[in-house]
């Protein structure tokens, strides 16, 4: 009786103690049947405040800038739950692949990017969560905008003959203050009054990067309203014509787009660049390691059959025969006409060193172990052809921006959501 009275007693302590814990953990944000926890959001605002240190950009006031990272969080987690009843995910394999792929492009190995973000006061637990995310965020988006935005073939025409003279490129940043859908003439209203009281704030002064941090209702606000290289002829009609008359530094005044309110400034503008590209008419021969040959087995295989082809044998005869590409062997081991600049670097490197008509040594991709023979180079015009998919890929990030600033308003407006933060 006693030992039962005591297990009792204990498994309450635990119960309280454990209710305690979970009490302390506060919940600045409701969002549908999901929360946003008090460390979710210090550990966010502690990111934001270190990238805009390291950008060099006014921190704005300690309020504001609360308010926009408890959005960004409350947006993420209404993405978050729609892509998990849409089912998208990401497997351990895609984020392991990415996390290398952050590590190459900053030249850190694994154990220096973990050194790197315990600098920074990041683990690589906490790392990996946020770049999850990310990644399924950016996944959802695609899917939404590719159900929600089509470009048809006349707009692709439209805009080629319309855009033939566009050949810069703009740094921009941008300030939006958005208007929903459907708005009344005084919401709209509202919203040209609070657009004119940001760029009051610009002629006053303040920073663009500021501004746009503290005020900006577009996702890249929390960046300072950095949109990176922009192609002109990405960018609506209005905003272009604006632009072009611009100097680095200077910003347009307001303008009315299907989002709200928006303000550009110019940064930087470069060249788009030729498009003349050198095209080679390239076959190989690829052995593949698997269950049954190993790597060793593969690349020795290949070397074999290099020797044969030495010795005169016929390379369309060999691929046919051995290659296990089945989108070339049945060709011949061919490729067709394709762009060096395209390919994995270790084939790129051996194409770009043949001369045509030689026979590379053997190399390794993660495909397999590869021999390859350049049977032709050219130079190709590809302008027109690069003109087209220019064309459509601008139509859709530029509908896609646009849609996606909609979208993720009807989320906001459809969504339950109730702040519990408190400012200072």
């Amino acid at each position: 009786m006693m030992r039962t009275l005591l297990a009792t007693l204990l498994l309450v302590f635990v119960q309280t103690v454990q209710a305690e814990e979970v009490l302390l953990e506060r919940i600045v944000a409701l969002v549908n049947d999901d929360v946003v926890l008090s460390s979710e959001f210090e550990a966010e605002l502690a990111s934001v405040r270190q990238n805009l240190e390291q950008r060099d950009v006014q921190m704005p006031p300690a309020s504001e800038l609360r308010q926009q990272v408890l959005d960004r969080l409350i947006v993420q987690t209404l993405q978050l739950n729609v892509a998990e009843r849409q089912g998208v995910r990401i497997d351990s394999a895609t984020l392991d692949a990415a996390v290398r792929r952050i590590a190459e492009r900053n030249r850190l190995t694994l154990p220096q990017l973990r050194d790197a973000l315990a600098e920074r006061g990041l683990d690589m637990a906490a790392f990996r969560d946020q770049l999850r995310r990310d990644i399924i965020t950016r996944r959802l988006r695609q899917q939404v905008m590719n159900q929600r935005v089509d470009v048809t073939e006349q707009e692709i025409r439209q805009f080629i003959e319309r855009n033939r003279s566009l050949d810069r490129d703009y740094r921009l940043s941008q300030i939006l203050i958005s208007v929903p859908e459907a708005a009344s003439a005084d919401a709209i209203e509202d919203a040209r009054d609070e657009a004119q009281a940001v760029s009051e704030r610009l002629d006053d002064g303040e920073s663009f990067a500021r501004v746009a941090t503290a005020a900006s209702d577009a996702r890249n606000a929390l960046e300072g309203g950095d949109l990176g290289w922009v192609p002109a002829s990405q960018l609506p009609t209005a905003a272009a014509d604006a632009i072009r008359e611009l100097e680095p530094g200077e910003r347009t005044a307001l303008l009315r787009t299907p989002a709200g309110f928006q303000i550009y400034q110019l940064e930087e503008t470069r060249g788009s660049g030729q498009k003349i590209v050198e095209q080679a008419k390239v076959r190989h021969i690829l052995i593949q390691p698997n269950e049954v040959v190993t790597n060793e087995d593969a690349r020795l295989r290949l070397q074999s059959l290099r020797s044969r082809l030495q010795a005169g044998g016929d390379f369309a005869d060999l691929a046919r025969a051995n290659s296990d590409d089945p989108n070339s062997a049945g060709d011949g081991g061919e490729l067709g006409w394709i762009d060096p600049a395209n390919l994995p670097e270790s084939f790129r490197s051996a194409v770009n060193r043949l001369e045509t008509g030689e026979v590379s040594e053997i190399f390794r991709t993660r495909g397999g172990w590869h021999i390859a023979e350049v049977i032709d180079r050219r130079e190709r015009d590809t302008s027109e052809t690069i003109a087209r998919e220019e064309a459509e890929q601008a139509i859709r990030e530029r509908k896609s921006e646009e849609e996606t600033e909609l979208w993720l308003r009807e989320l906001r407006e459809e969504a339950y959501i109730e702040k519990r933060l408190e400012n200072g």
